[in-house]
């Protein structure tokens, strides 16, 4: 069995029709938001590139001019339960928003579609950032950033109490004595908190990975902090490999508080004792320069691959020839808080309004536009392309070359691969670099377990006393 650790872990970023705006236009594109055979056919692409899991993000809004709205598409869960039933080994990753929730529900929604993949289930957990989704669910605007992350960290702690007021095996079907459910083995949950009474117990039994992997992307001091306390797997954005390691700190450090108590971080064994798959602390991983003490670091990443360099070029300067700049001055707007629409596109990018959208991912973009001298027609050309994140343009060797520059640096411990169209970015990364990385041995050749925590090397969690 590989050592999960000493490997690449990728997750598919699912776009049915692929991240940069002008792809879906071009005549070899293929795919519809709401067609759900095109899902079942990537995500087994996915699991034929052995991928650890296939990621859905959500939106909470329909479409908008400034492109903040989903055009269409499944609600992720509804479409984990599809994909459940027609893959047997990629994990499944879904989006939910803490903001428009309630515990009782998504723990209960979580826990049967962990039951039916066979254990391949996570949770992206968000807070949601548009004052449009408010409105959807009768409130006028989303509570003041750090409130969101507070109520957050409540909501995800009755999550878990929820899974754990069962028993592993209470649910024991018995017909020689006659027991359906052992109540012995389950406990009401009581919550009484700030945000939620909760009073448990769950009306599903615990899920076979105890408790459905957790993944959060907030990168600003207060989602730092949740992920520190929560986070199995973080979602980042980072453009440089500075930045990467930086973020990696900042998470180690508020994952310390948590270790420092003598709890195990989540998913991770407690201190001294290894997790499988796992180094105990002030043991580095393989592959890794540092010992990891936070969560499994997975930014996003835009792959232009061509056989050859110069084909991989042409085609990301074909797609940037078709991008609407005025797009991306509406995306770049509704980030910025601020109306950009009156600014010279080839003057210098402004500051931002006082009420940004997405603090980390609007840093990035700052930094990047005054680290590379860029006017606001280049910002917004490149932000509507990726939406943010990292763009890597080459063959398939030289896109190895930087996975795996950032992978043996210390800064991430995998990617999330995001298609810029479909159906060649998903597929020529599984035909043309997923070889690559085996090549390298970077990469596992056949699944090992059959649950997403497996696959991750994150340990089950044990059931937390009532």
């Amino acid at each position: 069995m590989t050592d999960p650790q000493a490997q690449i872990h990728l997750g598919y970023f699912h776009l049915p029709l692929g991240r940069h705006p002008a792809t879906w236009r071009r005549d070899e594109a293929r795919g519809h938001p709401e067609d759900l055979a095109w899902a079942v056919e990537v995500a087994r692409k996915a699991e034929a590139g052995l991928f650890d899991m296939i990621f859905l993000a959500d939106n909470l809004v329909g479409p908008t001019p400034e492109g903040n709205g989903r055009g269409g598409g499944f609600e992720p869960l509804t479409l984990l339960g599809a994909l459940a039933a027609t893959t047997s080994r990629i994990g499944l990753a879904a989006t939910v928003s803490t903001s428009f929730s309630e515990p009782f529900n998504l723990a209960r929604m979580l826990a049967s579609l962990d039951h039916m993949s066979g254990g391949r289930i996570a949770w992206n957990v968000v807070t949601s950032q548009l004052d449009r989704a408010a409105e959807n669910f009768g409130q006028d605007a989303l509570p003041e950033h750090d409130e969101r992350y507070v109520r957050a960290a409540e909501f995800v702690d009755v999550v878990k109490g929820l899974w754990d007021t069962w028993d592993d095996g209470a649910l024991r079907l018995d017909k020689e004595s006659g027991v359906y459910v052992d109540l012995a083995g389950i406990r009401e949950l009581n919550h009484r908190g700030t945000y939620y009474s909760v009073r448990g117990p769950l009306n599903v039994s615990r899920p076979p990975q105890g408790h459905p992997v957790i993944i959060q992307a907030g990168a600003s001091e207060a989602g730092i902090a949740l992920a520190g306390r929560i986070a199995e797997v973080a979602f980042a954005a980072q453009d440089t490999l500075q930045d990467g390691l930086a973020y990696r700190e900042q998470l180690e450090r508020a994952a310390l508080g948590r270790a420092a108590s003598g709890r195990a971080a989540p998913g991770q064994a407690a201190p001294g004792q290894a997790a499988p798959g796992q180094s105990t602390p002030g043991q580095a991983a393989p592959g890794q320069s540092t010992p990891r003490l936070g969560p499994l670091i997975l930014p996003g990443i835009m792959p232009i691959i061509g056989r050859t360099p110069q084909e991989a070029r042409d085609k990301f300067a074909a797609l940037q020839a078709r991008t609407d700049v005025a797009a991306g001055i509406r995306q770049l707007s509704a980030r910025w808080g601020c109306d950009l629409s009156s600014y010279d596109l080839d003057g210098p990018v402004p500051e931002p309004g006082p009420r940004v959208n997405g603090i980390s991912r609007v840093r990035m973009l700052l930094n990047k536009a005054r680290a590379e001298n860029y006017t606001l027609r280049d910002l917004a050309t490149l932000a509507v392309a990726s939406y943010g994140h990292r763009i890597i343009v080459g063959s398939p060797q030289e896109i190895v070359d930087d996975l795996e520059h950032w992978f043996r640096s210390g800064a991430v411990d995998g990617f999330n691969v995001i298609p810029a169209g479909m159906p060649d970015s998903l597929f020529d990364f599984v035909d043309l670099v997923v070889p690559e990385l085996q090549r390298r041995g970077l990469y596992r050749t056949q699944y090992d377990s059959t649950t997403l925590r497996g696959h991750l090397g994150l340990s089950r969690p044990q059931r937390q006393a009532g």
